[in-house]
């Protein structure tokens, strides 16, 4: 077995760092378009995130990212649901995770090294991504990505970009149909703009990514037609096409059938340069080199290359995990390094208490990029590499940690630098900070009484995948929490009550109006009834992302269910702590965290008291009408010979399957391949129906 890059201590501490990192430049990208980072290095910190959790699937935490798309959409726009949900790409950075890649797909479908994988690849333009919906040929809407599942309508601002059809000129065109692409401004363009912009000392923007987000946000869609916006498509969202018989992203002999480049091509939309079907991992390598060494020639930015299947079977059939399909990657090109000072070290104090270093940079461009903060780690961190207050130091703004500290150049010291003495107290709430035996990271141990843990948890709980409420901001929640109008999740919900009697009402802050206080609590009055899945993610359960959010809600249905359930299994010989074991991808570690969470009384009145306020809907399950495992619990044991474990997952859960990890008595099939163990056994002794493979593709078939 390969050995994990990180002890679990290490890993546990660097992934909270990473979900804190994440989300703030999700914020400065998605919703201001003012990123501090290049999307390369933004892109390193999701791949750095996704690599721990598959070595510690335990460590998905409340907010991590990698179960998420983009960023709530910005106010301002009316928010519209996409008909299939625009998900992003995983990334690889060198030739080994190229291979990396194809190796996963070999051994998605059994390949042999010899057999042949059809790739279709292109640019990755860096743009704003955007989906068109047509409905008989009429082009009806115009969405961002957003979150991926809801995105901002910004039909209004395209009718002056060109290169989008506003009506499809075919005589076949489909009922429906949604066509995915970058809306971008070309180099030339995004330099008169900013030569105007200048000119009018209006705001300069940092690449043409930026400006033609800003562009295509504008309020007003005159300032839109002002600017200069192209179109690139690259694929299909939600269509009703089947009468088209597309098979292929891009057509080559798969069963003489259409692809979607033909037909966009037919639509009239452009498409990217330098695309084309590959046919082996040295055509794909050579392919990345020709691009990047061809990128200055073209008039828009890339920032890497996308590598996708082009199959559509294969790709249905490999199917997708939280935020991004197995059968894609985007393979991006290669970081920047720039020297500056290290003016000093601040201590940021996190959701669940972990004290974590970050250094104060003195401002340094790095491919255009300002950089002015970067991850220290932990203290281990700090003395390895004897980083101190007034180095000299190397910033990288790509790899394994954005931005990173690379070195220090110590040959530029001039005996000024300061060590810098990691604090024994917590500098939010004065309360002792501990580094317990095995751990990397130290805790305040303030709890509840601290006040950046108490913030943190309130940011959590109104943010995107939890309740979503606009308007309440970091900088809203700290005022409020220190004026002492929400100390708790539920005083969120009497905040208009409370407002009635306070003296001065809200209306009346500076800042505030008011139509800013209404539509804060138009926008709370409408979170008033929530999905149990959001419900659970946003109590902050430590462990508890969205992922496994979803999976306990599907599993309890209820929030009484699952608060009975938790309650029950505090006893760990108990059927209920079986149950919660049991399922996929909830182990010892994650149900430790669950039950703690339950078992706290500040907790179960915290709860109490959302429930007195709020209506949890009850989780209602895919219909899956038809299927003979729909609700049934299957577990996969021994080496399956015609599926991979994990296609075989899949497929049962697509049919309406719970897959467990361990068998139960409420276990209802266990499918035993070749060499089947412990479970097998464990089956027969519980008289749990077993199952051949060739038996449970019969099952589902029919």
């Amino acid at each position: 077995m390969k050995k994990a890059s990180l002890d679990l201590f290490d890993a546990r501490y660097r992934h909270g760092e990473l979900v804190r990192q994440i989300r703030h430049h999700d914020k400065l990208y998605y919703q201001k378009d003012k990123p501090e980072i290049s999307d390369a290095e933004y892109d390193k910190l999701r791949i750095e995130l996704e690599k721990i959790e598959a070595e510690y699937p335990d460590l998905i935490t409340p907010d991590s990212p990698s179960q998420t798309v983009g960023a709530a959409p910005a106010e301002g726009f009316k928010k519209v649901k996409h008909l299939k949900p625009m998900l992003s790409l995983s990334n690889v950075f060198t030739e080994e995770d190229v291979l990396g890649f194809y190796d996963r797909i070999q051994r998605f479908f059994k390949l042999t090294s010899h057999e042949r994988i059809e790739i279709w690849a292109e640019p990755k333009i860096d743009g704003l991504s955007c989906s068109l919906r047509y409905e008989k040929g009429e082009l009806v809407l115009v969405a961002t990505r957003g979150d991926g599942y809801e995105g901002e309508d910004v039909t209004a601002n395209i009718y002056s970009i060109n290169d989008i059809p506003k009506k499809l000129s075919l005589t076949d065109v489909p009922d429906l149909f949604e066509v995915r692409g970058e809306i971008y401004m070309k180099r030339s363009a995004f330099k008169n703009l900013n030569l105007n912009q200048a000119a009018l000392g209006k705001q300069i923007y940092a690449n043409p990514r930026n400006a033609a987000a800003g562009s295509l946000r504008q309020l007003d869609p005159s300032i839109t037609k002002s600017r200069s916006l192209n179109f690139l498509a690259w694929g299909v969202g939600y269509s009703s096409i089947s009468e088209f018989e597309i098979a292929s992203h891009e057509k080559h002999n798969v069963l003489k059938k259409s692809s979607v480049i033909n037909y966009l091509k037919k639509c009239g939309f452009p498409l990217p340069e330098f695309s084309r079907t590959l046919f082996s991992l040295n055509e794909v390598i050579s392919y990345y080199k020709e691009v990047l060494e061809n990128r200055a020639e073209l008039d828009y930015e890339i920032d890497g290359v996308v590598y996708q299947l082009n199959e559509l079977e294969l790709q249905e059939r490999m199917g997708f995990v939280s935020r991004s399909p197995r059968w894609a990657v985007a393979h991006k090109f290669p970081a920047e390094k720039a020297v500056t000072i290290l003016n000093n070290i601040d201590i940021q104090v996190g959701r669940t208490g972990t004290l974590t270093p970050v250094a104060r940079l003195e401002p340094i461009t790095v491919g255009g990029v300002v950089v002015s903060n970067a991850t220290l780690h932990n203290e281990d961190e700090i003395e390895r590499k004897d980083v101190r207050i007034g180095d000299h130091v190397v910033v990288q703004r790509a790899g394994d940690v954005i931005p990173q500290i690379v070195e220090v150049l110590k040959d530029k010291r001039t005996g000024k630098e300061k060590k810098f003495r990691y604090p024994d107290t917590c500098p939010e709430c004065g309360s002792l900070a501990i580094r317990e035996e095995g751990e990397v990271a130290k805790r305040c141990t303030g709890g509840l009484i601290c006040p950046a843990q108490a913030k943190e948890r309130l940011k959590h709980f109104v943010s995107r995948l939890a309740f979503d409420i606009e308007g309440l901001g970091e900088k809203i929640i700290k005022e409020f929490w220190e004026k002492e109008l929400i100390k708790s999740p539920a005083d969120i919900f009497r905040l208009e009550k409370k407002n009635r009697s306070m003296e001065p009402p809200l209306e009346e802050w500076e800042g505030w109006g008011e139509k800013s206080a209404e539509n804060l609590f138009r926008s709370i009055e409408n979170r008033k009834t929530i999905s149990l899945e959001r419900f659970i993610y946003a109590l902050g359960i430590r462990q508890v992302g969205e992922a496994t959010a979803k999976k306990l809600a599907y599993n309890y249905l209820t929030v009484e269910n699952l608060c009975e359930a938790m309650k029950a299994a505090q006893d760990k010989e108990s059927e209920a702590h079986n149950d919660l074991v049991s399922i996929e991808d909830i182990g010892p570690s994650v149900a430790e965290d669950l039950i703690a969470f339950f078992a706290e009384k500040h907790n179960r009145e915290v709860l109490s008291d959302l429930e007195k306020i709020l209506t949890i809907q009850t989780y209602e399950r895919p219909d899956t009408s038809g299927s003979k495992v729909a609700g049934k619990t299957v577990v996969f044991t021994g080496t399956l010979t015609q599926l991979t474990r994990q296609e075989a997952k899949a497929g049962a859960e697509r049919l309406g399957a719970k897959v467990a990890g361990s068998v139960s008595a409420k276990t209802d099939y266990v499918i035993a391949g070749e060499d089947a163990g412990s479970k097998l056994k464990k089956a027969r002794e519980l008289n749990v129906a077993v199952l051949t493979e060739d038996e449970w593709l019969k099952l589902v078939k029919g």
